[in-house]
């Protein structure tokens, strides 16, 4: 092999290795992308539930203030 060959073997070696790093953390990207979705999808669940359950308060709390008997001490 000449000087030339040793060094383009070189540099492809070094390509392989940064190919690989590359693909790794595409890999790991694509797993901490998937474990999001999942997380923003409870997430957005429980937000729909709490919405019903603070519009059922409010439904329950709609009564006329006026209508109600006045607190025992008066």
């Amino acid at each position: 092999m000449t000087i030339s060959d040793d060094l383009t073997q070189q540099r492809l070696t070094e390509l392989e290795v940064k190919l690989t790093f590359i693909d790794d953390t595409v890999h790991a990207l694509a797993a901490a992308d998937a474990d999001q979705s999942v997380r923003i999808a409870a997430l957005e669940r429980m937000l729909r539930e709490l919405r019903g359950e603070l519009s059922t308060m409010r439904i329950g709390q709609a009564d006329d203030p006026h209508n109600e008997p006045p607190p025992p001490h008066y």
